[in-house]
């Protein structure tokens, strides 16, 4: 939007839904202040996003790096869909679910320093997570993610580049205009002669019926719209509370995987220490028996010069005794 500031377009857009409308409301009351309607009719233009697409917009915002890596992952995929390169294919979808669930968990982290962020438990990281998908097939909200200016989430069953059908979107309005159209009552035609025209009273009563009918028709077109309106809000719910606890499974999921990898890894290293602990013993053995043979062969020695300093003695002793007898 030209005149608008992309600084202050992306801190709008990073500000957590539930004061996103507060935000763009001051932001236009200084742009009017400043004496700039233009940019204040921009600025009001800007609608509220989502929580999931918030958290989408963070990502975009905060790690830039990261989503230019999904889209140009994205484009790449694309390529090799067209060219039917399966080797290629399938290397690039697996990179995808990786580069995907990286994505998820930063996008875990970023909220989680985010004060206004709704609890872990409650972050629609589904909706997030297939967002994110639906940028592999779809360039436009693969644009949009870039951008950080998502409004709602995406999501695509398959895969690969669709074409996208022309709708025309029906509003309330539109229906009460055409229940108000009168209808075409087809005239006389030529060459025949024409019915004896009814009387006012009947006119008058069959227009009463019309209206009457019509007014029913609107009344239970209401109803029925009633009823789809509570039906549509209780599969809404109900849609919300399986995403919470499928967030929440696969939340337990993961820790359970770090618990076991954790595990795994100590067990990993008390396997290494036994290993060291079991060399270091069998050379203490070794050890101990060159040190008992060691001290067997210094015992026997010390037993022959014991015995050699005996006999030495016996001799000195018995020459000095011939010595005094001679004397």
């Amino acid at each position: 939007m030209p005149g608008l500031s992309a600084e202050l377009v992306q801190q709008l857009y990073r500000t957590p839904p539930d004061r996103f409308v507060a935000a763009r409301d001051a932001a236009v009351a200084e742009a009017r202040r400043a004496g700039d309607p233009t940019t204040a009719r921009q600025l009001a233009r800007l609608r509220r996003p989502t929580v999931a697409a918030w958290l989408v917009n963070l990502l975009a915002i905060e790690r830039p790096e990261l989503v230019a890596d999904l889209v140009q992952l994205a484009d790449a995929l694309r390529v090799a869909q067209r060219e039917l390169r399966g080797p290629r294919l399938r290397e690039l979808s697996a990179q995808r679910r990786a580069v995907v669930g990286a994505l998820v968990a930063e996008v875990r982290k970023l909220a989680a320093a985010e004060p206004d962020a709704p609890p872990a438990s409650r972050l629609p990281l589904a909706k997030v997570e297939a967002t994110l998908n639906a940028a592999f097939s779809d360039v436009e909200v693969a644009e949009q993610v870039r951008a950080g200016r998502l409004l709602r989430a995406a999501s695509y069953a398959g895969f690969g580049e669709v074409p996208r059908p022309q709708l025309r979107l029906v509003t309330d309005d539109d229906e009460e205009h055409e229940e108000e159209r009168p209808t075409r009552r087809p005239g006389p035609q030529r060459g025949r002669p024409e019915a004896a025209p009814r009387t006012d009273r009947a006119a008058e009563r069959a227009e009463q019926a019309e209206r009457a009918a019509q007014r029913a028709a609107r009344a239970e077109r209401a109803r029925q719209r009633r009823a789809l309106d509570r039906e549509l809000a209780k599969a809404q719910a109900d849609q919300e509370r399986a995403e919470t606890e499928l967030t929440e499974a696969t939340g337990q999921e993961r820790d359970g995987v770090a618990v076991l990898d954790r595990l795994e890894a100590e067990l990993a290293e008390l396997e290494r220490r036994r290993a060291v602990a079991e060399q270091d013993l069998s050379r203490a053995r070794l050890a101990r028996r060159a040190a008992e043979r060691a001290v067997t062969v210094a015992r026997r020695r010390a037993g022959e010069v014991e015995a050699a300093v005996e006999a030495l003695a016996a001799e000195e002793g018995d020459a000095d005794a011939g010595g005094g007898a001679a004397d």
